[in-house]
């Protein structure tokens, strides 16, 4: 045998092994739907039983903050064998693969579209379901730490601002970065600092509370939005990031690193109009006072 052959063979029994274990979990994945554009650009789904309600309004499933969808804009419903997309009385209507219903029995890749918004319609055991999993992992979640990526974390605090229409309630916001980052960088590299960064999520991970959503939204900088949460309750929270933080042991090779945060706080109280720029703006000027005041403290 040439040694071509040999490795064409063996190459085709590792993807025929590999093949058969994503067919193997893909037979088990329920059917979802995928966001194909803005402004929730690789979100998705998972259908089941349950009716999924889509539109603008905060009571629906997936919400979807776009002018040209209706508050209640469409529903996916089960039929007892698949899916099906009933258009509940939209503005703009509902079309799937570029036409026009009132309602549909859904195949799998099905585009469905609402107003400019773009979906498509996964069958479950799609083998294509994992490609959009991890896509929508990639999309979400950043790769070094592993929490919410920069764009991820100001959708949801735009959604959550938007909800707050209809259910009254304070927006608390934290944004804290690592004092003197650059000094571990270039006292023992980026991969000294990529480690600390990464173990900074972990701890920090730790001490929030469930319903806090995390992210990274820069180099060396995270923020933690919590709904509900009060300028005083956001505080106390900082406090105790804070605090875990100059605790916790950070060691690179031996050697072991001195890490503090500096963190600033904003509250948007009920009934305010503040957009989530404007929010974000007065949380980072209270995280640059923390600095100016000597680092390793909070301000809010």
């Amino acid at each position: 045998m040439a040694d071509d052959d040999y490795i064409e063979s063996t190459l085709e029994v590792t993807v025929s092994r590999d093949l058969k274990g994503i067919i193997e979990i893909a037979a088990h994945q329920q059917a979802q739907l995928i966001v194909l554009s803005e402004p929730r650009l690789g979100s998705r789904v998972v259908l089941g039983e349950s009716p999924v309600e889509i539109g603008r309004g905060s009571s629906c499933s997936l919400i979807i903050d776009s002018d040209s969808v209706s508050r209640r804009h469409a529903r996916v419903e089960w039929t007892g064998s698949g899916h099906r997309v009933v258009d509940l009385g939209s503005t703009n209507g509902t079309f799937v693969n570029a036409l026009r219903i009132n309602s549909h029995e859904l195949r799998d890749g099905d585009r469905i579209q609402f107003g400019k918004v773009l979906l498509k319609y996964v069958a479950g055991g799609n083998i294509e379901g994992n490609y959009h999993e991890e896509l929508q992992r990639l999309m979400r979640f950043d790769p070094l730490t592993g929490v919410y990526n920069k764009r991820h974390f100001e959708e949801v605090l735009r959604v959550a601002i938007y909800a707050t229409r209809t259910q009254a309630k304070p927006l608390g916001l934290i944004v804290f970065d690592l004092d003197h980052f650059k000094r571990i960088n270039d006292t023992h590299g980026h991969i000294a600092g990529d480690g600390v960064l990464t173990e900074l999520a972990s701890v920090v991970k730790a001490n929030l509370y469930q319903d806090a959503v995390f992210g990274r939204v820069g180099g060396e900088e995270f923020a933690v939005l919590w709904e509900g949460a009060t300028v005083e309750q956001m505080k106390a929270l900082a406090e105790r990031l804070r605090d875990a933080t100059e605790a916790h042991t950070f060691r690179f090779e031996g050697h072991k690193l001195v890490v503090t945060i500096s963190v600033g706080v904003a509250e948007r109280t009920i009934g305010s109009e503040e957009t989530a720029e404007q929010l974000y703006r007065r949380a980072d000027e209270q995280l640059y006072a923390a600095k100016a005041a000597g680092r390793n403290r909070v301000r809010g």
